[in-house]
Formats: C-alpha cells, sequence, structure tokens
C-alpha cells in the first residue's frame, strides 16, 4: 500500500504561525500534524509514504528523512500550489500500485483509516451537521453513487474528508481540467473512479482540518487527552503532578510547580520554581516557564520563553517568542461574546468564549505588557514597557 501525503501549502489561514514552520509541522501532542498522520498509515498498512512537498520542503524531509517507523520515505515536488489533483499528479512517477491519499494537515483516527485501506477503492467520509459547506457524498448504503460540492439540498450529512484510496489505474485520471476554482481537483479524479468501479464510503471516527490557530488548541486538546503518563525528565519532589503529564528526557521541573494535566512537556524545558502549568498544555521543546508563571490550555512553541510573573491561557506563542516579566493574556471578553482573530485580513470567531492571543515566531514583549483577547502580534514583534494592546500589530 502506497500512501500519498500531501503536505505542500503554506497554510495562510495560520499565518504568521506559518511563515517560518510549515502548517504540517506545527506541533500537536509533542509530534508535527503530518507526524500523527503518518503514523495513521503506517498503523493501515502502508508500505510506502510519498511526500508531497513545496513550501519549506526541507523542514518536512529533515524530520522524516528516507525512513520513518520502518517504512521507506520518498518525496515529491508540487512547485506551484494548483489542488489536490495536481499534487498528486506530482507523485505519479512513484505510484506503481493501488495508492491512498491522505491530507499531512488533518487528523484522523488510526482505527478509521485501517479499515479504510482494507475496503478499497475507498473514501473517508464524516458525518456533519451542516453538510451543505462541504463536498457531499451520495449512497446507497454499501457504495458511493455520486459526490456534489457545496449542494443547497444536501443528499446525505456525509462530508468528503479528503481520504482516499485509489485503485493503481487512477493514476492516469489524475490530468482533470482546472474547476471553477481554478484549480485541479482530486475529486473529479474521485468522480471518474466512481464511474468504473465501486467505491466504499468509510465513516471515520475523527477528522479534524487543523487550519486555523484556535483549531491548534482543539487538536491538541483532542489529542493530549489520548497520551498516557511519562516522566523521563527530573521532577523535584516539591512538585506536584496531577492527571495525565508527560515529561520529555532533558527537561527539569523545579520545586513549588503544580501540573495539572493533560500536559505535554518537550525535551530541554525548564519549569519553575512555583509555576503553575494546567489544562491541555503542550510544552514543545527548549522552553523555559519561570517564577510564579501560570499557562493554562496554550501551545508554547520550541525556544520560547516567559520567565517571570506572566499569565498565558488559550494561546498559542511560536518559536523563539519572549515575555517581558509581568507580560499578561486576556483571554475572555467582557461581553461574554466569542473571542473573534484575524484571519487572511477578516475577523473570524473562534467559536470559542475563551481564547487568548497569537504569537509570531520571534515577537517579544516588553514588562507589564498586557495583551487582549484575540490580538496577533506579527513574527518579531515587539511591545513597550506597561503597554496595553488591543489591536493586531
Amino acid at each position: 500500500m502506497q500512501t500519498v501525503i500531501l503536505a505542500a501549502g503554506q497554510g495562510t489561514r495560520l499565518r504568521p504561525l506559518s511563515e517560518s514552520v510549515p502548517k504540517p509541522m506545527l506541533p500537536v501532542a509533542g509530534r508535527p500534524i503530518a507526524a500523527h498522520v503518518a503514523d495513521a498509515a503506517v498503523a493501515g498498512g502502508a508500505d510506502e509514504l510519498i511526500f508531497v512537498t513545496g513550501y519549506m520542503a526541507e523542514v518536512v524531509e529533515a524530520y522524516f528523512g528516507e525512513t520513518y517507523n520502518g517504512v521507506p520515505v520518498s518525496y515529491a515536488t508540487q512547485e506551484e500550489q494548483l489542488g489536490t489533483a495536481h499534487a498528486v499528479r506530482a507523485a505519479r512517477e512513484h505510484i506503481t500500485e493501488e495508492f491512498a491519499v491522505l491530507n499531512g494537515d488533518n487528523l484522523y483516527d488510526p482505527e478509521s483509516i485501517v479499515e479504510l485501506f482494507s475496503n478499497g477503492p475507498a473514501i473517508g467520509v464524516f458525518e456533519v451537521p451542516n453538510p451543505s459547506a462541504y463536498g457531499v457524498l451520495s449512497t446507497d448504503e454499501t457504495r458511493v453513487t455520486d459526490i456534489i460540492e457545496k449542494p443547497e439540498e444536501p443528499p446525505t450529512n456525509l462530508a468528503n474528508a479528503g481520504v482516499y484510496l485509489f485503485p493503481a489505474e487512477a493514476r492516469e485520471f489524475l490530468d482533470v481540467p482546472k474547476s471553477e476554482r481554478g484549480e485541479h481537483e482530486l475529486t473529479d479524479v474521485l468522480a471518474r473512479v466512481i464511474e468504473e468501479h465501486d467505491v466504499t464510503p468509510v465513516t471515520l471516527d475523527r477528522w479534524m482540518d487543523v487550519g486555523r490557530p484556535w483549531e491548534l488548541l482543539e487538536a491538541n486538546e483532542l489529542l493530549l487527552d489520548e497520551e498516557a503518563t511519562r516522566i523521563d525528565g527530573e521532577v523535584d519532589p516539591d512538585a506536584t503532578l496531577e492527571g495525565v503529564v508527560v515529561i520529555e528526557d532533558g527537561t527539569t521541573i523545579a520545586s513549588g510547580v503544580r501540573i495539572e494535566g493533560p500536559t505535554y512537556i518537550g525535551s530541554g524545558c525548564s519549569v519553575g520554581p512555583n509555576a503553575y502549568i494546567r489544562g491541555a498544555t503542550l510544552l514543545e521543546g527548549d522552553v523555559h516557564i519561570g517564577q510564579a508563571v501560570e499557562v493554562k490550555n496554550s501551545v508554547l512553541m520550541r525556544g520560547t520563553n516567559v520567565p517571570h510573573l506572566s499569565y498565558v491561557g488559550d494561546s498559542v506563542l511560536g518559536r523563539d517568542v519572549n515575555f517581558g516579566a509581568g507580560t499578561n493574556v486576556a483571554n475572555l471578553r467582557h461581553d461574554g461574546e466569542d473571542v473573534e482573530l484575524t484571519v487572511k485580513g477578516d475577523r473570524i470567531s473562534t467559536g470559542r468564549r475563551k481564547f487568548g492571543v497569537v504569537v509570531g515566531h520571534g515577537a517579544k514583549t516588553a514588562i507589564n505588557t498586557s495583551l487582549g483577547p484575540g490580538v496577533t502580534l506579527s513574527g518579531d514583534a515587539t511591545t513597550a514597557p506597561g503597554e496595553s494592546v488591543m489591536r493586531d500589530r
């Protein structure tokens, strides 16, 4: 079973987090999103992984190398991002047999991928409450009969989850014309496969597209709950750990620290003294949390420092961020409405009553900075001492 993993996109909706880290390589539960995808593929029986790369391809290739979990890995380059069929076409010379296609920035439950891989040709579907917002499958219970893009009157509530198991001959179907969106769509390839084969719909128990910053929090909330406690670092006897807590080798937890999981603390971190970590929190690695700092339900990426007397709640901090002493994040609107965030120039509801800030790589705050809910700081942004920041910068 060859598995093509699409990992070429820029992830513009995740900016500034994706400006120097490819979207599929953003961290969830201690590993890149794409690593969770690859794990699901390997669990399903993949004997070769083919990554389609483009944006910052070298980062993907450095992580996965020539083999991953004992499975050979190869790479194909998509020079321009012109759609999903165009992406798979970039890998065509590698495809020699029945092949699967998964998105490198989506999360799936491995059990469903195992089922899908054993029922080819097949497509992964997900039951949704608002099917008119998706590509929707028509079925006769045992096979797919049609796919309709964003129908006004959906025939089912089965959304196309973008997970496919194609027969080998589908490699010759990839030269499809551009759609109305100006892209070469894999759904057009699927339509031809449906015409010529019985395609099995496989309902996924989990399908999450990690496309916007708050969805990175949701992904961590979901997967951290599935971790098992593992303590490989050094924990002071006066520290308190509750719930599911993972502490990787090379990390130190100082006296007076309290951690209430689910929490994942990567290698090379230092926490405390007297810090408080709670909720679904990920410290990716080489993160420093100092004296009397509280971090709640947040993702702090590699190399970030929150050294003194600060609060970070429901937030995503990029790599090499530094918060000055007394920096505090507000994560709740006084009117009780859901917090909004800027995505590609538009203010969008996060759907979350509590959401803090998104901080780009290398940003620095001065002492006693206050950051309002839904604020985005660009990479390398700075603040002045005592400043209250209520707008993006």
